[in-house]
């Protein structure tokens, strides 16, 4: 029994990474996407393989996530805890993905983590929970506003004198990079929250002890499974993304592409913060648009989604704390 609730939490861990991936692909290539640069299938296939090389690149995020939200809870109620919240961030996902919103993945993940936590009775690291969730989900939107609005007021400083044909032409070639950044930055983010669960299931399976390294196996599972989601792709978002908010131009994606993929990769590097890369590269679209003039942003869109971002973590805690009641009652 103990082995079969493992092999079925780690399959619906990599269920997860894998609606995470669809969900979340529009936020690296959503940009490059509406303003031509690359066609919808090219520019998937360089995501899922920047997501592949992105799971590699570091262990930090993973580690706060399987050590620094909830205390490993033990046996098969841990086992069930662990499940219930992945069950959790699944749902939220695929209402959120069905809706076209683009709500955080994360963000779902640590609100199955705490909500499972809460209606298992395991300690719940409530500092943890701020300092390296809550405080990130208020501050990265803030830093890629105003980081968007300055790198295009730069960029439009820089280039004012240059024929906008033939800037726009070379933006568009310069979107390729920066759209692969993003994609490289989400692979770095999100496989590696995966990862931390999947660990967190096998110390509790006493197949792993508390503080191993992540076992390379796990590494290559979470990474090819969100490359395939990756390529799923995820349409419904991608309008919203790239369209509602502004109508983009190569200029304008490149300068949100380049802030997102920039505060990612030291959010994961210095600060080891599992940060939301649908929060960083909408608020940067939001930035870099505000540039052109206030109200060239569609601002009723963008609160629509900013509405998810808040009710992401206490919806996918609420169903969390259901499926593992359900959970209790069926099998514990």
């Amino acid at each position: 029994m103990d082995t079969f609730a493992l092999v079925v939490t780690i399959g619906v861990a990599l269920f997860f990474t894998y609606t995470n991936g669809f969900h979340d692909s529009a936020n690296a290539i959503a940009t490059s996407v509406s303003t031509r640069a690359l066609t919808p299938r090219a520019a998937l296939a360089m995501a899922a393989v920047m997501n592949l090389a992105g799971a590699f690149m570091g262990s930090g995020v993973a580690k706060t996530v399987s050590e620094g939200v909830i205390e490993t809870p033990e046996g098969s109620k841990g086992m069930g805890i662990l499940f219930a919240a992945l069950v959790g961030a699944i749902v939220w996902n695929l209402i959120t993905w069905y809706f076209g919103l683009p709500s955080s993945s994360s963000h779902a993940l640590f609100g199955g983590m705490v909500g499972a936590a809460l209606a298992g009775s395991t300690t719940v690291y409530w500092h943890g929970v701020v300092d390296k969730i809550v405080v990130p989900m208020f501050v990265s939107p803030v830093v890629g506003l105003i980081a968007g609005y300055l790198v295009m007021t730069v960029i439009m400083w820089i280039f004012r004198r240059t024929n906008p044909h033939k800037a726009k032409r070379g933006f568009r070639i310069a979107q390729t990079v920066s759209a692969a950044g993003m994609a490289l930055g989400h692979g770095l983010q999100d496989a590696q929250k995966t990862m931390g669960i999947v660990v967190m299931a096998l110390v509790i399976a006493d197949v792993e002890d508390y503080g191993d390294p992540i076992p390379v196996w796990v590494k290559l599972a979470c990474a090819l499974m969100l490359s395939a989601g990756t390529y799923a792709g995820g349409w419904r978002i991608m309008r919203t993304l790239g369209r509602k908010i502004i109508e983009l131009d190569p200029p304008q994606g490149f300068a949100a592409e380049t802030t997102g993929a920039s505060i990612m990769f030291g959010s994961a590097f210095i600060f080891h913060a599992p940060i939301s890369t649908t929060h960083v590269i909408t608020s940067a679209i939001m930035g870099v648009g505000a540039t052109k003039r206030v109200n060239a942003v569609r601002w009723g869109v963008a609160k629509n989604i900013i509405m998810g971002w808040f009710i992401t973590m206490p919806a996918a805690a609420v169903v969390a704390a259901v499926s593992f009641w359900i959970v209790n009652l069926a099998f514990l």
